[in-house]
């Protein structure tokens, strides 16, 4: 009979759970190491061009409700700095890693065109199987 503590135990050693719990502390990590980017980066040189780092000082009032676009206006410049050096420093790379693989991976050919419809017939095939004409070894 299994207890309760040996099925935990099993459960939390199984490699999806590992592998998840290491996936949320890279990402945590690397989520760090891109704010990081933005802040010490990007923002300077938002700054350099705009003049001002730092955009929540701007508000408008209307009827006594403040609005803080100032707020919105960092957290969007964030966004899109952090989508921008994601972009081409995480998801160009490896789109790139993974062309490169598979241009290596030439598997041999299993299939040919039959030369009367043009559609795929085994490699071995004497015959097609959509037009039934007799094709020529390989």
């Amino acid at each position: 009979m299994r207890t309760w503590a040996t099925e935990f135990k099993q459960f939390l050693l199984r490699g999806n759970v590992i592998d998840l719990a290491v996936a949320f502390v890279i990402g945590a990590a690397f989520a760090a190491l891109v704010q990081a980017a933005v802040a010490d980066l990007l923002t300077p040189l938002v700054a350099a061009i705009f003049g001002q780092p730092d955009f929540n000082a701007l508000t408008f009032t209307v009827n006594g409700s403040e609005f803080r676009y100032g707020h919105f206006l960092n957290v969007l410049i964030a966004f899109v700095t952090i989508a921008f050096v994601v972009f081409f420093f995480v998801v160009k790379p490896i789109n790139r890693l993974m062309e490169r693989s598979r241009r290596r991976e030439s598997p041999d050919p299993t299939t040919r065109k039959c030369p009367e419809c043009l559609s795929e017939i085994a490699i071995d095939a004497r015959r097609c199987a959509f037009c039934t004409s007799e094709v020529s070894p390989v």
